[in-house]
């Protein structure tokens, strides 16, 4: 059996040595499929899909490919051209980049390239869909007085092509001919040993779809742009939420959707950051006032009292206070969040401050000194 020094990955993959992680997964999708042992009754069809899970092991990891290279180029040190994260080094991203048929039914969000956004998976991996989460900005006399709202937003909408299944013609999804339904397969890699990862093309759930959607790509959802009508209650406040039931990301595969939440923001309400600052500051120092009292240390804190109060006053005062009793109650919040923070600071002085005067007074070994 050949080393893998002696075996061409690039050559057995079809991609050229600077290929692309996506170009890598790629041609893998496509010699899996075309060599598994289930399709292909060619008799040398298993060796050469093993020799295919070899080469995609390897080269779909940044180290182990530079340390491939390295080794194929007869220098220990030719794997360390670009640093890891940069673009010729392949960035810091999931090495088999969620999966080699396509983005997964949770990959890429609203955001990302188009190239990411076109890929397409055949795992059948039925999840809920998570909320969307919406800031609708009112000011003090709309919250109090109660209004409705029409917001336009993006969000993953069930496909109306495959009504959400992932599948066409097929109503139930079939065991994963990659890994017979394990979730993963098993790669000699040689050099690297044996080494067990996970199907890239179930993405470990063992089960995919029979006919993946030409819309949606077998996720059963696709982006969309929708519209909900928000009635925000009279007497609403600054981080109160209004849940919409359903208007969420849709599920994966006719999994449940989620819901569309919009947290009303009043900023008259609401602390700017230097006052949340100033007022952890404040609750800062109140332990170390507490604590001093108590231990009879007050004197040696003074300045660990002061200090955090008068900077805490000033940050508040800058941006002007405000008499609105949700604005107080986040100040109480700020000030408690604080307060949490030094009390064990607080504690640990008092006891170096007490030894420190109780040395003072007692020599060596406990004796009292006379004078």
């Amino acid at each position: 059996m050949a080393s893998m020094n002696d075996k061409d990955y690039y050559a057995i993959l079809g991609v050229e040595k600077d290929a692309s992680t996506e170009e890598i997964r790629k041609a893998f999708q496509t010699k899996a499929r075309k060599l598994h042992p289930d399709v292909n009754k060619a008799p040398d069809a298993e060796e050469r899909f093993k020799e295919v899970s070899e080469a995609y092991a390897v080269l779909s990891d940044p180290d182990k490919r530079k340390r491939y290279d390295a080794m194929r180029s007869g220098s220990p040190f030719a794997g360390a051209g670009a640093p890891y994260g940069s673009p010729a080094g392949g960035g810091y991203a999931d090495p088999f980049g969620g999966s080699p048929f396509g983005w997964g039914p949770f990959g890429g969000g609203f955001s990302g390239s188009s190239r990411s956004r076109q890929r397409r998976s055949r795992s059948y991996n039925p999840r809920a869909g998570a909320d969307v989460v919406y800031e609708l900005t009112l000011d003090a006399q709309a919250a109090a007085a109660g209004t409705r709202r029409g917001i336009t937003y993006q969000r993953y909408a069930t496909c109306d092509v495959c009504h959400g299944s992932g599948s066409v013609q097929a109503e139930h999804p079939e065991t994963c001919p990659t890994c017979g339904g394990s979730g993963h397969i098993t790669v000699d890699t040689g050099l690297f040993g044996v080494m067990m990862m996970t199907c890239p093309e179930c993405e470990g759930t063992g089960k995919v779809v029979a006919d993946p959607c030409h819309s949606c790509g077998g996720s059963g959802r696709t982006i969309s742009a929708s519209e909900v009508v928000v009635d925000v209650p009279a007497g609403s406040h600054d981080g109160d939420e209004v849940r919409v039931g359903g208007m969420g990301n849709a599920g994966t595969n006719g999994s449940t959707a989620g819901d569309f939440v919009c947290r009303v923001c009043v900023p008259e309400e609401r602390l700017t950051r230097s006052q949340a600052s100033g007022f952890n500051f404040i609750g800062f120092a109140l332990p170390f006032l507490v604590v001093g009292l108590l231990t009879r240390t007050l004197a040696s804190l003074a300045l660990l009292v002061a200090l955090p109060v008068v900077i805490g006053i000033f940050l508040v005062v800058r941006d002007g206070v405000k008499a609105r009793p949700r604005w107080w109650r986040n100040a109480g919040i700020a000030v408690a969040n604080g307060a949490s923070n030094g009390l064990m600071i607080a504690l640990v002085f008092a006891m170096m401050f007490s030894c420190t005067s109780g040395m003072g007074r007692m020599g060596y070994m406990g004796y009292p000194y006379y004078f």
